[in-house]
């Protein structure tokens, strides 16, 4: 028999075996500690269950159900945060992606709270684009026993603003189901709005529920690796190390690439992952602003629960590059000008001026008196900008690397610039501090298997995540073909990473390249016109398993793509346009068209 000293030894974890345990468990929230005692006290006595089961005598019916549809991240941000304070209010949550949800297992739920954001023109995330179509069916079920709520995300610089939400909305009241609150619609800045949604709701499901003991509870926790403690709200203060034009001195366009030193933060990113990057606004803009509303830069203003001095509140709070169609309305009726009036009358042609003017030129145009504080009330916090990372961290290693269009245009002979690229591109010097977190996105992946063969669709800046696939398909030595599609205006001046791609070419990396330079000859020539001028070998590629990807311009390309795309399998498939249709949604639906459109 073994002495009670060896028992000891064998129970006990080796200093190395604590240490690495320690390490693990350092970033896990209080709630992750306790899923986590759980599942190892489960591994103790044999189980293989990877969740932790309900505590005897808890019914369904006391389980409040949190599903996300989110394309970029923000709505499951949203979505964990509201299962963490729901949980430390006693509620026993089940937090699903709705893409981990399996839609007929609705009819078993009775209290919803829906978090989903809009993706390209009032289409569903890619992660819900299931759900939705079954909602929507003939196949959904009654739900007069469910009670639900609806946070939507959205931009209402876009038509189609929030409009899945609107639609879970909707198709939960058709089926028979109750609101618990009515649906809230957030803008960009959607935190303050989210969080009092949040609160509300959790009140109101707390007391139709009911408390359980809080040990009880069933929360489906993530299952990769732990989250960087560096986010949205806590960025990371990285160096810029690189920022280089890469087209051409005659170009109509300012590239740049830009690399940025992660340094010792142990941030970690995929390729398809984007970089989420914190500005400040230009000094000069700033000052113009204030100089045309006649304030003084050291009025002191509240943003939030904070003070500041007007400069300080337009330089790093308030976001005035970008104008709001609700600031238009807001200035139209401050302003009492009339065509500023008329031109709010029609919200296609409001979302228009709002897209291409800045604040200042707004104020410019309709001069107003108002005080300060009413002024900064009508702005939209300043947001991070974020963009498609353009390296794999498998050869980057520290290194993340973007690949970023100045936005610059001229508005009645004054120059605008975007508010993060030219912060990025032309303001900050290289060895300047910039504030960054990287935004993990699922719905934009290279396939699992190596051996799979991948099509990129990626004009202009679009380029950026297949200089990442591509980067990582030779690090890791996967054998998959690989076939790019690349556009932009003129082959000596536009033709981004030129050296690489014909160092991948000349290496067997990159299998094809097709290229389309609209304006070197006199019919212009774009990439959904070298889609069709191969639509036999495309349609071969996706016959045999191949995954498709198209990132870029979501107003114009992505569409013109899509088209395309539609015509040459109905050709080649010999099937009808609907038919054509499905079988792209269908690739869509097993994550093999995947989308990053702007």
């Amino acid at each position: 028999m073994l002495s009670e000293q060896q028992n000891l030894n064998q129970t006990m974890l080796n200093e190395e075996q604590l240490s690495s345990l320690k390490e693990v468990i350092g970033s896990y929230s209080p709630l992750q500690l306790a899923w986590a005692s759980g599942y190892l006290a489960a591994k103790s006595e044999g189980s293989s269950i990877a969740t932790l089961p309900s505590a005897v005598g808890t019914k369904a019916s006391s389980t409040l159900t949190i599903l996300y549809g989110s394309q970029t991240g923000n709505a499951k941000g949203v979505a964990k945060s509201l299962a963490d304070q729901a949980t430390a209010q006693g509620l026993t949550v089940d937090l699903k992606s709705m893409g981990e949800f399996k839609p007929k297992s609705i009819k078993n739920v009775t209290h919803l709270l829906i978090v989903a954001s809009t993706n390209g023109e009032g289409e569903a995330p890619d992660d819900a684009i299931a759900f939705h179509e079954f909602l929507s069916s003939k196949k959904a079920p009654k739900l007069e026993s469910l009670q639900y709520s609806v946070l939507a995300l959205g931009d209402t610089s876009y038509e189609f603003f929030c409009q899945t939400g609107k639609d879970f909305d909707e198709y939960l009241a058709k089926l028979g189901a109750k609101q618990i609150a009515p649906r809230v619609d957030c803008d960009v800045d959607y935190e303050d709005a989210a969080s009092a949604w949040s609160q509300e709701i959790i009140t109101k499901t707390k007391d139709l529920l009911g408390e359980t003991d809080v040990s009880s509870n069933v929360v489906a926790m993530p299952t990769a690796g732990a989250a960087s403690q560096y986010t949205k709200q806590n960025p990371y203060e990285a160096e810029l190390s690189v920022s280089q034009k890469i087209t051409g001195r005659d170009s109509a366009k300012d590239v740049r690439h830009i690399e940025i030193d992660l340094g010792e933060s142990g941030i970690t990113y995929q390729a398809g992952d984007a970089l989420g990057v914190w500005f400040e606004n230009d000094a000069e803009l700033v000052n113009e602003l204030i100089a045309a509303l006649g304030f003084s830069a050291s009025d002191e203003v509240t943003v939030g629960n904070e003070q500041y001095s007007l400069s300080d509140a337009l330089t790093s709070k308030l976001e005035i590059t970008q104008t709001s169609v609700n600031f238009v309305n807001f200035w139209a009726e401050q302003s009492q000008d009339k065509a500023l009036t008329a031109l709010i009358q029609d919200k296609n042609a409001t979302r228009e001026y709002a897209a291409n003017h800045q604040v200042v030129d707004v104020i410019k145009a309709a001069p107003a008196k108002l005080d300060v504080q009413t002024f900064v009330d009508a702005l939209r916090k300043i947001t991070p900008r974020l963009y498609s990372i353009a390296s794999s961290q498998a050869e980057m290693e520290e290194e993340v690397h973007l690949t970023v269009g100045l936005v610059e245009y001229d508005n009645n002979g004054q120059a605008r610039a975007g508010g993060a690229s030219s912060f990025l591109g032309k303001r900050l010097e290289e060895g300047g501090t910039v504030k960054v977190f990287v935004e993990h996105n699922d719905n934009f992946r290279l396939p699992n298997d190596g051996n799979t063969p991948v099509i990129m669709i990626g004009p202009g800046t679009g380029i950026a995540p297949f200089r990442a696939f591509l980067q990582e398909r030779e690090a890791t030595d996967a054998e998959g073909d690989n076939w790019l599609f690349f556009g932009d205006q003129t082959f000596t001046q536009d033709f981004l990473y030129q050296v690489e791609w014909q160092g991948y070419v000349k290496s067997g990396l990159l299998t094809n390249i097709d290229l389309a330079f609209s304006r070197d000859q006199a019919e212009k020539i774009y990439v959904q016109d070298r889609l069709r001028e191969n639509a036999e070998e495309v349609f071969a590629w996706l016959e045999r398993g191949a995954h498709l990807y198209i990132c870029g311009d979501m107003n114009r390309m992505a569409k013109d793509v899509e088209i395309a795309l539609v015509d040459i399998i109905s050709e080649q498939g010999k099937l009808t346009a609907e038919q054509a249709q499905q079988y792209l949604k269908d690739l869509r639906n097993a994550k093999r068209f995947q989308k990053d459109v702007y």
